[in-house]
């Protein structure tokens, strides 16, 4: 079955961490053995894993976080001219792989809908669709290069990453938008762009649901009320996005799924992919419906198999979630709203506007 994956960064895996997307990840593993640091030879995703795994649209993500304040993880920049020479290099990659054939931008609805029918008819053949997105704004130079941003496939941005920057407080950070936030969010909206809350604090997240008026998503965030963390999503915030027509993407990181995970120390033996089950359950119960919830896995964000579920080896094994929820009684269309409907459903009214 198709799925609709709304994170995966995977330009920043390819440039920044040196791994050949193109090859399986057996290969990848093997070619990262003996290195130090979280995730090194035990990555899930390529693009051969993502084929088999019927993951044929994501949004993909452009990373280069501008070191602001000493909040890790990830490989920080020094200035915001360093980031946007280092996410120009990412952009570059995409593009790279675009001219090959293996990816496909999508930039407007009418070739979202193509996409999913050639994805249908020839899942063996059709390139790996892809909706480009920034996490993270540190590398936008100002509001007034969002013209040039959006001209190059930019369609998606999530102001914040872990820290702060010049326009807003991030995951570990407490505050809100900062004046230049607010500039970016007024330019963004002119233009067509889609925000996503992802990483923002509480009170960013409320000032940006008051002063953005474009359409908003949740790429990869969970419940806080079954895992608590700023970096999980309040009911309060889900009812909010439920009233906006957003969707999130349920992440399948261990410690955002399982309260009392310790990046670094806990293990994934008692993690399971039924629990990322268990967050979209809470979203569809507090929404009565099953259409704001998907999936956005973030697999390979900075981390490997040390920090999935247990019985999470490969992102092919996001194919295990449909049984789950047939299991729990969710018909057949409610698990295809859920694996790529309703974000499909999202992009169609974001984009209903605009061709281009």
């Amino acid at each position: 079955m198709l799925i609709f994956d709304s994170h995966l960064d995977l330009a920043w895996n390819a440039v920044e961490w040196k791994r050949d997307l193109e090859a399986e990840v057996g290969e990848i593993r093997k070619s990262e053995q003996g290195m130090r640091g979280a995730g090194r030879g035990r990555n899930t995703v390529s693009f051969p894993e993502l084929r088999s795994a019927g993951v044929g649209i994501s949004i993909a993500t452009i990373l280069t976080r501008q070191l602001v304040d000493q909040t890790p993880p990830f490989i920080p920049y020094a200035t915001p001219e360093e980031s946007f020479q280092a996410a120009w290099k990412q952009v570059e990659y995409y593009d790279s792989m675009c001219q090959q054939g293996v990816l496909r931008a999508i930039r407007t609805a009418i070739e979202l809908v193509n996409h999913k029918h050639e994805w249908h008819e020839s899942p063996l053949k059709a390139p790996l669709g892809f909706i480009l997105s920034m996490e993270g704004a540190d590398s936008i130079l100002g509001p007034d290069h969002l013209e040039k941003w959006y001209f190059h496939g930019l369609r998606i941005i999530g102001p914040a990453h872990y820290g702060q920057n010049r326009y807003t407080h991030g995951t570990g950070t407490e505050g809100g938008l900062k004046p230049d936030g607010f500039e970016l969010l007024r330019e963004m909206e002119r233009l067509g762009f889609i925000l996503d809350i992802t990483h923002l604090t509480d009170e960013a997240i409320d000032q940006a649901f008051e002063f953005f008026g474009g359409p908003i998503l949740a790429s990869h965030h969970n419940c806080r009320q079954l895992v608590g963390g700023q970096r999980q999503l309040s009911d309060e915030h889900i009812h909010r996005l439920i009233e906006k027509e957003a969707v999130i993407g349920i992440a399948f990181d261990a410690w955002m799924l399982k309260p009392g995970w310790i990046r670094g120390s806990s293990q994934p033996t008692d993690v399971f992919i039924e629990a990322a089950a268990d967050h979209i359950d809470h979203i569809c119960q507090l929404a009565g419906n099953t259409n704001h919830i998907g999936i956005g896995s973030d697999l390979d964000g900075g981390f490997g198999t040390e920090q999935t579920p247990a019985d999470l080896q490969t992102i092919q094994d996001l194919q295990k979630l449909p049984v789950i929820l047939d299991r729990r009684g969710y018909s057949g269309p409610d698990i295809e709203r859920i694996l790529y409907g309703n974000w499909i459903s999202f992009f169609q009214r974001a984009w209903a506007h605009r061709q281009g």
